[in-house]
């Protein structure tokens, strides 16, 4: 349970440094951040692995095969469609909706390595 608690303030954490650094990614205060976390994980958890699989089908395999890039267009979609029922989070395009992906998972990353390191 602790380590669900961990994980959505991360993520609202780095949703909030994304907004900040991104034009075109905006949300609502760490609140609104907290809601979009709680919302794009849900989606993730419920449609990520579908769109991925589905995504890789349909590209005949190749986005098995380049799945940074698959995982990068889903968190994109699932992006999009947080902000499509979320009124704490605007996104101006696709194309601003993959770079936040990108800089979601990049920060995201950087995050986990100085927090496990510091443990």
């Amino acid at each position: 349970m602790m380590n669900i608690l961990i994980s959505w303030l991360l993520l609202s954490f780095v949703v909030w440094v994304t907004a900040a650094i991104l034009p075109g990614f905006r949300v609502r205060g760490f609140g609104g951040a907290v809601v979009v976390a709680a919302i794009f994980g849900a989606l993730n958890w419920v449609l990520g692995w579908f769109l991925f699989t589905a995504l890789g089908i349909a590209t005949l395999g190749l986005g098995f095969v380049l799945a940074f890039l698959t995982h990068l267009v889903v968190n994109a979609i699932l992006l999009k469609i947080t902000d499509a029922v979320s009124s704490n989070l605007t996104i101006r395009s696709f194309g601003h909706a993959f770079v936040g992906a990108a800089v979601i998972g990049l920060v995201s990353t950087m995050t986990t390595m100085v927090l496990s390191s510091a443990a």
